[in-house]
């Protein structure tokens, strides 16, 4: 289905492309994925108990949230490259391979 010009789908069909995506052999290493989660559970301690704490919890997130759902739209659900990510095929349909 399309509907203005954009491909309607499913939410299980959506769901299963971006699980393609972050499956995808061109994501970050688990390594770093790993350091990532550890600097951030780091940081969060060392702010725990500041005002900074709740900024640093709910606005990181928020920010990753908001990069990731910006970069999906530019890529028009990660179907068409932007920016350094080559790897288009990890969000088409296994259909359209």
């Amino acid at each position: 289905m399309k509907g203005c010009g954009r491909q309607q789908g499913t939410l299980s069909g959506t769901l299963r492309r971006e699980l393609r995506v972050v499956l995808s052999e061109d994501r970050s290493p688990l390594p770093l994925r790993i350091a990532k989660l550890i600097l951030f559970a780091v940081v969060a301690r060392g702010l725990y108990g500041t005002r900074w704490f709740r900024a640093w919890v709910i606005g990181l997130p928020f920010a990753g949230l908001a990069t990731h759902l910006l970069y999906r739209h530019m890529t028009r659900g990660w179907t068409r490259p932007w920016g350094g990510w080559e790897d288009v095929e990890a969000g088409q349909p296994r259909s359209n391979r």
